[in-house]
């Protein structure tokens, strides 16, 4: 295996899609590509306000890069060959281009709990199996005792 891509949200189970991440690219001497794919917000944080709607897109990877670049001094992934990317777009599509574009061997993406309206519409997760062209690793949250 040569290249790993980890795709990264804000939520808390992050670290262990990441933990697993780097533990199979020690075992295999893989390269990690920290990857977070981020929509355009319905809702804009205030200082977004006073920029230009073009300069918008890109604050938005800025701070998804900067906030990527925090994983990177994660002891988790120490001695890992990292690297961080961050785009605008639809999650699953951007993480499988991203994936096909670097020739992944792995993809690795943590999942939510099913609702009903996830069975519905499909989660980020499920569509990332269903196209990607690589094979696709689900880590899923410990059940809560």
């Amino acid at each position: 295996m040569s290249t790993i891509v980890v795709a990264l949200d804000t939520s808390p189970r992050a670290t262990s899609v990441l933990e697993r991440a780097a533990r199979l690219a020690r075992a295999s001497n893989a390269k990690l590509l920290l990857l977070r794919v981020v929509g355009l917000p319905q809702d804009l944080p205030m200082e977004f306000y006073g920029i230009s709607p073009n300069a918008l897109p890109g604050q938005l990877v800025a701070a998804a890069q900067k906030a990527l670049e925090a994983y990177r001094t994660n002891p988790v992934v120490a001695g890992v060959d990292t690297e961080v990317d961050a785009h605008i777009g639809t999650p699953w599509r951007t993480i499988c281009q991203v994936a096909e574009d670097r020739k992944a061997d792995l993809i690795v993406i943590g999942t939510h709990g099913h609702t009903v309206l996830d069975t519905l519409l499909g989660t980020t997760a499920a569509r990332v199996v269903n196209h990607a062209t690589c094979s696709v690793l689900v880590v899923r949250e410990p059940a809560a005792e």
